[in-house]
């Protein structure tokens, strides 16, 4: 759990999901969701903790490239890594998201429906960069 192709594709995964996340929810889509949610549901920008923000990233980083080198089983490639990835996408914006839907009202239908298809666009990238930096470690180390 803790070897080297773990923890470089943590590392690295946690700072794509950072900042892709930044990009897709804090930038490209804010606007859409500030007008498809039903409450002031994001802090202001001086009110953020990017630390735990971070922090929460590198969770879910270390929780997939976990996940991902049991499920690829030394076949690391970037379409086995998007593949995983939008699976936990699936679980994160369907799953999960079928069950904020009907139990709160952060937002409406529309909403919910466009995270659920940007989180698997979402994972589907983080999953392909672990996959890469797995089979870019994999490589060093059989040399």
């Amino acid at each position: 759990m803790f070897n080297k192709q773990n923890i470089v594709a943590t590392l690295v995964g946690a700072v794509v999901l950072f900042l892709l996340g930044w990009v897709i929810w804090g930038m490209a889509a804010m606007s859409f969701f500030e007008a498809h949610s039903n409450t002031a549901l994001m802090k202001p920008d001086a009110e953020m903790n990017l630390l735990l923000v971070f922090l929460g990233n590198l969770f879910a980083a270390f929780a997939m490239s976990s996940l991902y080198g049991k499920w690829a089983r030394g076949h690391h490639s970037a379409s086995e890594g998007l593949s995983f990835g939008a699976c936990i996408g699936l679980f994160v914006g369907l799953g999960m998201g079928l069950v904020w839907m009907g139990t709160s009202n952060m937002m409406d239908t529309t909403g919910h429906i466009v995270e659920a298809v940007l989180d698997i666009v979402y994972y589907a990238i983080g999953g392909a960069v672990i996959a890469l930096v797995y089979k870019a470690t994999a490589s060093k180390e059989a040399a």
